[in-house]
């Protein structure tokens, strides 16, 4: 795994359950469930599948006071950290910090009166928990629609800043905040913006981005244009897809600038006339058997001799396609030929054989170490 040259900028941390968010802390990747949270069970099968996924940190909506209970009952259920989305019912919010929330979502200056918004902050003081303001161009205050027109990055700030300054009169500084657009240029501007003005850590999301394929290519760019500059402390990818696709779209966003690594990291040939062997449906293949895997690893997998070896020497394993039979290179060496035509067992094999090495010498490691 190379080292990033991203510098992040410098923002205070804070705690999500078990998770911290901001500072040090490596930049955490999260989804929120789709299931309707008063069916307890299909939410918890949701989680885990995002947990498995490697997802850090799970949403859930809790619009009603029966969510709320619900939510109590997942909360039992699962380990990961949980962020309960609440909007206008400060009620909804002080009922799921008693059920262990471990974030509230919720915007103080929705909530009505300051003794409400009080009433919420010494919950989560007591509790020792975190909020998150979530500032949407869909949903600004009406006189700002006014003051500015249309959604602009200058609005989607000073919504921020309104919610922030209230919690900054009460002293409560354990929050990130999100400024999402559904537009590229208006959240690049907007976090541009907002990162200048707080040292709060930032959660980076293009809200409705869109199905699969289009919401992924722009949810790429503007977090990617954001991360690269050293902006944002933890993302959501939001798509009309599952939320473990979401997760993996995220983490796959972090790999490409060598932020985070989660599993393995693929690196293929586009396919050419001068493959020996069909590239596509064997990384297809790949993609899904080993996707249970959360151990960092570049595997190569390139269908001709022209390049092969170069990419194959950079991997942790590489093969360089011939036939009948392919070359494996095991970190950088020519190590041995495989059937071309067993490719994908052949590569599931030697991955799965190399995740127990490194696995158990991580163990003996920790073991030293005590």
């Amino acid at each position: 795994m190379h080292h990033s040259p991203i510098v992040r900028r410098t923002t205070r941390k804070i705690r999500v359950g078990s998770v911290y968010v901001g500072g040090d802390a490596p930049i955490t990747v999260q989804t929120m469930t789709n299931t309707e949270t008063c069916d307890v069970a299909a939410t918890v099968a949701q989680i885990n599948r995002c947990v498995n996924a490697g997802a850090d940190i799970v949403r859930v909506s809790v619009p009603s006071m029966q969510a709320a209970e619900a939510f109590g009952q997942i909360r039992k259920q699962v380990d990961v950290p949980l962020v309960a989305d609440i909007h206008f019912d400060h009620r909804i919010a002080l009922a799921v910090a008693d059920y262990g929330a471990d974030c509230l979502r919720i915007n103080p200056g929705n909530i009505g009166n300051e003794d409400k918004i009080r009433e919420v902050v010494a919950a989560a003081r007591h509790h020792g928990i975190s909020m998150r303001i979530g500032v949407n161009a869909g949903s600004l205050e009406k006189d700002l629609q006014v003051k500015y027109g249309e959604p602009t990055g200058e609005a989607l700030l000073e919504s921020a800043m309104r919610h922030i300054d209230i919690l900054d009169r009460l002293n409560f500084h354990e929050f990130k905040v999100s400024v999402k657009a559904s537009n590229v240029f208006l959240t690049l501007d907007a976090y541009r913006l907002l990162s200048k003005q707080i040292d709060n850590p930032l959660h980076l999301g293009v809200t409705e981005a869109g199905v699969f394929r289009s919401g992924t290519v722009k949810s790429a760019i503007a977090l990617g244009g954001l991360l690269l500059e050293g902006i944002g402390d933890t993302l959501r990818v939001s798509l009309a897809a599952e939320p473990e696709d979401e997760v993996k779209i995220g983490f796959d966003i972090l790999k490409s600038l060598n932020i985070r690594s989660n599993g393995i990291n693929f690196i293929a040939c586009p396919s050419c006339s001068r493959q020996e062997f069909d590239v596509i449906r064997v990384m297809n293949a790949l993609e899904e058997r080993l996707e249970d895997i959360r151990t960092p690893m570049d595997v190569s997998v390139i269908g001709c001799k022209v390049n092969g070896p170069g990419e194959a020497k950079e991997a942790d394993i590489g093969v360089v396609g011939a036939s009948p039979r392919s070359l494996v290179y095991m970190n950088g060496e020519k190590s041995h030929l495989i059937n071309t035509n067993q490719l994908v067992n052949e590569i599931e094999a030697m991955v799965r054989a190399k995740v127990d090495a490194l696995e158990k010498a991580k163990e003996k490691e920790i073991i030293r170490a005590k």
